[in-house]
Order: C-alpha cells, then structure tokens, then sequence
C-alpha cells in the first residue's frame, strides 16, 4: 500500500508542476515540489525512501519535461540520499529544519544538474545560472514547510511504526 500512495502522490505532485505553477511562476522560476518532496520524506524516512522516491521522481520529471533523459533521476536521486542520510541525525518536529534542508537540497540539486550540463557540454550562463538557483532556492523555500507538514501528515503512521 505504501508504494502506491508514494506513486500517486507523485504523479498529483507532477500534474500540479506542470499545470498550475507556470500560473504562479516569476521570471520563468517555478518552485519545484517533486523535489522538496524527495527531501521531506528522505528526512523522515530515510536514505532508501530518499533514493527510491528521488529516482521515480526525476523519472516522471524527466518522461514529462522532453529535456536531457536522466538529469533528473540523477540529481533527484543524489539529493534524495543526501537527505535521507541526515534522517537520523536531524530533529523532525523542528519547525525550520524543513526550510533549511529544502534550501541547502535546491542548491546542491540545481549545483549538480548545472555541473553535468557543464560535463555534456552545453554553453552556460553562469551569472545568470546562479541567480536562477538562488532565486529556486528561494521559492522552494516558501513552500518547504506547508509540503513537510503534508508529508509528515501522510507518514505519522509510518513513523511511529518504526519507533515502536
């Protein structure tokens, strides 16, 4: 049951991105939930939820975007393990952890993915690059912690099943 929950949360999250938040979106930055999704349950789950979910995350991201096959998986995957690695040394019901764990996760994600560009050989514009993840890092923010509160919500069971 608990795979298929994580599925449809993910496919909704995919459907929301790419039909309601162009509405919302300023200068072309649009905040990227798939992600901070990744990172709330990464954190409260672990490393593997981080992994599995980051991995079918970028997937969708990438089947649904049309743009290079596999960035997303890559960097949702790294992401989602650099979080999960912190589940057990992080307190959960810490109000600002989600806000800074999303912001640190946006900017080493966007950081990867730029790298890997870079590697492929596409043309950068570094200055304006930056300043389109500081300004992610910054929308992702806003939405950080009413998404770990739905995620938290989703997995108390969950949580509370491993503790006991």
């Amino acid at each position: 049951m608990r795979p298929l929950i994580w599925i449809l949360l993910a496919v909704m999250t995919l459907v929301i991105q790419a039909t309601l938040l162009p509405l919302i979106a300023i200068h072309g930055i649009r905040p990227d939930l798939m992600l901070i999704i990744v990172v709330s349950s990464a954190l409260l789950l672990g490393r593997e939820q981080g992994v599995g979910l980051g991995f079918f995350a970028g997937l969708l991201q990438d089947l649904a975007s049309g743009n290079i096959f596999g960035l997303n998986v890559l960097s949702k995957m790294m992401t989602g393990l650099l979080a999960g690695i912190m589940e057990r040394k992080v307190f959960k019901e810490k109000v600002l952890l989600p806000l800074l764990a999303v912001a640190l996760a946006t900017m080493f994600n966007s950081t990867l993915m730029l790298i890997v560009l870079f590697v492929l050989g596409y043309n950068l514009d570094l200055p304006a690059d930056l300043m389109n993840v500081l300004y992610l890092t910054i929308y992702n923010s806003v939405f950080a912690i009413p998404v770990h509160y739905m995620i938290c919500r989703i997995t108390r069971d969950w949580i509370t099943d491993q503790s006991g």
